[in-house]
């Protein structure tokens, strides 16, 4: 199989190195934003998103390192060109890379490859998946350079992702000396771009101005670096950020000014989910100005957006910020069923801090909430309840303390210790089995299927299993056997059992 290109010379190279030098020269241009480069560098090989790479007459493990580069280059792609499928596509080519690198005993790569598929996990909102797959890879990622910095980033983001901003930060303090350390302009600019972000949460929840002053000085960094990868794309995120902290600062012409930029910016590659991310921090700063109906317009063309690409947590965090400016124009019922939506989507792909985010939002926002839709909506949130936000934690404080005085009212003081000391409850553990009640019910309308169960409960296949094998263990019973899948079947979707 001999592949020759006008745009890269490889006519001197067999065909495996030929493979190689297409899917290095690949995912240098990936680095750079440059996704349309990066495609084209695979020439004949793979042409198009949802199309399998050509890889007959190739080693395997030639054949693993194609599956896996068009696997990233797919997850990359398809999230700028709002490919729904795209996340999963990638996820099964890499899941195929895996098995080539198995059959060579590659253990490194294995690990590896497990930490690009936990991006795909994250990217889903599957938060406890990504953590497992990061963590695993680790392990064996000993070696100091760009993968394991890569790895080490991700898990950072995911820890960041689900409010757990202390392990976010420690983790990126540790193996600062790792990110001094590699040459790659692209990692290290994602490195200060997420000391960044977490320093920002930080400061939003202490109110201390030196991590905000510091936060800047690492945006500053991240997009220094981004500027000598030529990466515009992640240039425009960094402006995204520093917009959203200048709203926090209340310095809302600054931010304008910075949202701006970062919209000219995705706007110069056609990336519309990236602009719809931009509208979404600009609807909160319209927010904060109380210019209510502009930012609803602006909320609303983010979540008509994002509703088409398959970002259900970019989703979820768009519709949270449409449903609290629908509030403020007193639109409540519009309110009231977008905030339920926003819980519905985050629940769907097991992201349950974004879905206890958007129900303690619903109960801050919407006065006239009947008790029940209320106490359910304070259930919901509880599933933040182990952030390390102090902001997020004084917030489901008061949304307790309504929660209880509207649902059960006023209750006496000797009442409430009677109440304490005689009926321990923990509602924690009422949620828990109201969960498990459901999925045993669904799981018996489906005969044992966790695919057609997590179908009934509006869930991932992935969100569903995970949520059986962790918290409910004992209806591992209850679902039908675990079949091992051949390869058509990983790539064709989850088994149906």
């Amino acid at each position: 199989m001999k592949i020759t290109s006008s745009k890269l010379d490889t006519s001197h190279l067999t065909a495996n190195e030929e493979a190689l030098r297409r899917c290095q020269t690949a995912l240098e241009l990936k680095d750079k934003g440059s996704y349309e480069g990066a495609r084209e560098a695979m020439g004949p090989l793979w042409t198009r998103v949802g199309e399998r790479p050509e890889t007959g007459g190739l080693y395997p493990s030639v054949t693993a390192e194609v599956l896996l580069c068009v696997g990233v280059l797919t997850r990359w792609i398809g999230s700028k060109n709002q490919i729904k499928e795209a996340q999963f596509l990638s996820r099964d080519l890499i899941s195929e890379s895996i098995t080539f690198y198995e059959s060579v005993g590659d253990v490194t790569k294995i690990a590896a490859a497990r930490a690009e598929l936990a991006y795909c996990y994250w990217r889903e909102g599957a938060l406890d998946e990504a953590r497992i797959m990061f963590n695993e890879a680790l392990q064996k990622l000993t070696t100091e350079g760009n993968t394991r910095a890569g790895a080490l980033l991700g898990l950072a983001v995911v820890e960041w992702s689900d409010s757990r901003f202390s392990e976010s930060l420690r983790i990126l303090n540790e193996n600062a000396f790792l990110f001094k350390k590699i040459t790659n302009h692209t990692i290290k600019g994602t490195y200060h771009n997420q000391l960044a972000n977490v320093l920002t949460n930080f400061a939003t929840a202490e109110k201390r101005n030196d991590y905000f002053q510091l936060a800047i000085d690492e945006y500053e960094k991240a997009d220094d670096q981004f500027k000598r990868a030529h990466n515009v794309i992640f240039r425009a995120d960094v402006k995204n950020n520093v917009g959203f902290l200048l709203y926090k600062l209340s310095r809302f012409k600054e931010a304008h000014g910075y949202l701006e930029q970062a919209r000219r910016l995705r706007t110069l590659v056609r990336d519309k989910i990236g602009i719809a991310q931009i509208d979404d921090t600009l609807a909160q700063v319209l927010i904060a100005e109380k210019r209510f109906k502009e930012a609803e317009t602006v909320a609303k063309r983010a979540v008509r957006v994002l509703d088409k690409s398959g970002h259900q947590c970019l989703l979820a965090d768009a519709l949270i910020t449409h449903g609290i400016a629908l509030a403020r124009l007193q639109q409540t019922e519009r309110a009231q069923f977008t905030f339920q939506r926003a819980i519905e989507v985050a629940h769907q792909v097991g992201a349950l801090n974004k879905a206890g985010l958007a129900a303690l939002t619903l109960i801050e926002e919407l006065d006239e909430l009947p008790p029940d839709t209320l106490y359910a909506a304070y259930d919901a949130s509880e599933w933040v309840v182990n952030s390390q936000s102090l902001e997020i934690l004084r917030r489901l404080d008061r949304a307790a303390r309504r929660a209880v005085s509207t649902s059960r009212g006023q209750p006496k003081a000797r009442a409430v210790m009677e109440a304490i000391l005689n009926k321990p409850c923990s509602l924690h553990d009422e949620v828990s089995k109201y969960e498990a009640s459901l999925i045993r019910q669904a799981l018996t309308q489906a005969n044992g299927s966790v695919t057609r169960a997590a179908k009934a409960l509006r869930m991932t296949y992935q969100g569903l299993a995970y949520v059986i094998g962790s918290r409910h263990k004992d209806l591992l019973k209850e679902r039908s056997p675990i079949r091992r899948r051949s390869r058509k079947a990983q790539t064709d979707g989850p088994p149906n059992n």
